[in-house]
């Protein structure tokens, strides 16, 4: 999964495929790590704030569209 700096800048799409990749990742990392298999366990905590980052900036954009149809 190649590591964007800013989730900001992706749309909706690209950020709901992105977490799918992220948790596939994160769901592989933990099946290597419990059968011993993971050579770099800061792999699972850099996947998990991924994971939470993603998440933050679709809660974010959830929010504003609310507030934006609120408004009307």
């Amino acid at each position: 999964m190649a590591k964007v700096d800013h989730v900001s800048d992706l749309d909706d799409g690209a950020l709901v495929a992105r977490l799918g990749e992220a948790k596939a990742e994160l769901f592989n990392l933990r099946f290597q790590h419990v059968t011993g298999q993971l050579d770099n366990a800061a792999r699972l905590r850099t996947t998990k704030r991924t994971v939470a980052r993603i998440l933050t900036e679709l809660r974010a954009r959830e929010i504003a569209a609310a507030e934006a149809a609120e408004e009307r």
